[in-house]
């Protein structure tokens, strides 16, 4: 059975950071590209980072450009996202997804900025 779960969401001050992991089972990881996807409450899905199986192409949506860095530990089977200065518009539910069929999907993880 495949299954992502998200972990490392929060409350937390803009400017502050918060990091993100995805633990992964079920499927072949360490074989497979990966996205962190979230969906801000009444809006739709929006694509914020993928990261290669190798780990060695990476690429960020320009929303996140500079403050979030993806990286993943194949050995662990697990992705992370490191959220530096977090604004009020980050405040979404995060999702690890495998990319680029996207038909594996963990249960989010709430993130919230806020003063």
């Amino acid at each position: 059975e495949v299954q992502l779960v998200e972990s490392g969401g929060g409350l937390v001050h803009p400017g502050g950071s918060l990091r993100l992991s995805c633990a992964a089972s079920g499927f072949s990881f360490s074989s497979s590209s990966m996205s962190w996807v979230r969906q801000a409450p009444g809006k739709g899905l929006e694509w914020i980072s993928l990261i290669m199986a190798g780990g060695g192409t990476i690429r960020y949506a320009d929303s996140v450009k500079g403050r979030f860095t993806i990286s993943r530990d194949n050995a662990k089977n697990t992705l992370y996202l490191q959220m530096d200065s977090l604004k009020p518009e980050d405040t979404a539910t995060y999702y690890c997804a495998n990319a680029p069929r996207y038909d594996y999907w963990g249960q989010g993880t709430q993130v919230t900025v806020s003063s």
